[in-house]
């Protein structure tokens, strides 16, 4: 079997590497080994990271709107039934933004679906 050099290859690998640990604390920034292994930890929490933020957001829309709601004696399950029952289609998120930014606007909608 013939000897394969592998210099160029090996080194562009690990700047790479070293590349994206930058940042990071003591020799997992300076050491290739370390720094391979916090890169491909910090990788997977990344992807797992981007899955949660979906997940967190709807919460914490779910969250403001109840809150919102509450101050005018209603649940949220109530205003998303009535929204979907008057042919409105306005999302969580849309509706978090009224009901923190642009309190009017909630409130003449929360009347508009009662009646």
């Amino acid at each position: 079997m013939t000897r394969v050099k592998r210099g160029n290859v090996a080194r562009k690998k690990r700047k790479n590497i070293l590349k994206l640990a930058k940042g990071f604390k003591g020799s997992h920034s300076n050491l290739f080994r370390v720094a391979n292994q916090q890169v491909m930890k910090a990788l997977r929490y990344s992807y797992i990271g981007r899955k949660r933020k979906k997940r967190d957001f709807r919460k914490l829309w779910i969250t403001r709107i109840n809150a919102a709601a509450r101050i005018h004696n209603m649940k949220y399950n109530s205003i998303i039934s009535l929204l979907k029952q008057n042919n409105i289609a306005l999302n969580r998120k849309m509706l978090a933004q009224l009901a923190t930014l642009d309190n009017n606007t909630f409130v003449k909608l929360v009347t508009s679906i009662r009646n």
